[in-house]
């Protein structure tokens, strides 16, 4: 039986991709999360998922950032992206960081259940209309360098990063964690060494282009 998680803080849509699911595959069983934490916590209770349908701009997903975390801490479950902001380039980004597919929010029903049919049968998925341009957004070799260093950071050096990019101080992160504030401070000086940065400042740089613009919030948009 195939578990699926819908991972989206806005309960209408997550409605949309229930049903989407339901028709498509009535035996799945299906959770849900409106959260990067709650997104993790559930994988971590169902390691056993096989996909999720993940928007790019929940919660605590800092964009990029949280596809890399999640692929890393949990590299067998498929992740396809769920965005409004669908431009070639993002798809393009988001697939080198370890996306199985892409999902504009604005398609239909059929759009949906052809992706679901492509990801579950081991298959990645950019809808027809937008391979073309994906294919030619080729990553700029910074994006390219900088997807190679974020994949090398480990699981729990991602974690630390993401809590980092909350703007967090390393006792935070540490009782966050259950670690110790030196055991912190061991992470971020290899996530410096694997970034080729020499502090947060520069880190921080990095992390804001991680950070994609949510469409929702663009006035005019």
């Amino acid at each position: 039986m195939s578990r699926i998680l819908i991972a989206d803080d806005h309960p209408l849509y997550r409605l949309a991709l229930m049903q989407a699911v339901r028709e498509l595959v009535p035996e799945a069983s299906v959770l849900e999360a409106a959260t990067l934490d709650g997104t993790r916590a559930l994988l971590n209770a169902e390691p056993d998922t096989d996909l999720v349908l993940l928007d790019l701009h929940m919660p605590g997903n800092h964009g990029l950032m949280g596809l890399a975390m999640l692929r890393s801490e949990f590299p067998t479950v498929a992740i396809v992206m769920i965005s409004a902001h669908d431009d070639a380039r993002t798809i393009s980004r988001a697939l080198a960081y370890g996306a199985a597919g892409f999902i504009p929010k604005r398609a239909d029903m059929n759009v949906l259940q052809a992706a679901l049919r492509s990801v579950l049968n081991c298959e990645n998925y950019v809808p027809p209309n937008l391979r073309d341009a994906v294919n030619a957004a080729a990553m700029s070799s910074t994006d390219a360098a900088l997807a190679k260093k974020v994949a090398s950071l480990s699981a729990q050096q991602l974690r630390v990063l993401n809590l980092v990019s909350d703007g967090r101080l390393n006792k935070q992160i540490a009782d966050s964690l259950g670690i110790q504030e030196r055991t912190v401070k061991a992470h971020m000086t290899a996530i410096f060494e694997k970034l080729g940065v020499r502090n947060r400042t520069q880190a921080g740089v990095l992390l804001r282009s991680l950070e994609l613009a949510d469409p929702a919030n663009v006035v005019g948009g």
